[in-house]
């Protein structure tokens, strides 16, 4: 017989530092990967983490997983800016410095 919801253990560890048989049963419930799944963890204002959920018969495991930030939404933004507006066209300069008989 299954425990109950409210009578299971439940536990917070790191993916990192689980077991064989815990990594199996992660691959199973997560065949495509668990990005989609992850949720945020907020411990204060400036600090949190990132975790899946993962349930056994008789425990609720809450799974800290690394999630590595590439850059913050200002910095994309800029990078997009930098890339739209330093693009370069090749032959620009020798159009402009061109003659202005070559266009009649």
């Amino acid at each position: 017989m299954a425990v109950a919801d409210n009578e299971k253990k439940r536990v917070i560890t790191s993916y990192k530092n689980l077991s064989p048989e815990l990594l199996e049963e992660v691959k199973k419930k997560y065949p495509y990967g668990w990005a989609d799944h992850m949720i945020r963890i907020d411990r204060s204002p400036t600090d949190f983490f990132y975790a899946i959920m993962l349930e056994t018969a008789d425990t609720n495991y809450l799974i800290k997983v690394d999630v590595k930030v590439d850059a913050t939404p200002g910095q994309i933004e800029e990078e997009e800016d930098k890339e739209y507006y330093d693009d370069e066209i090749k032959g620009a300069e020798e159009i402009a410095d061109g003659d202005s008989d070559d266009m009649d």
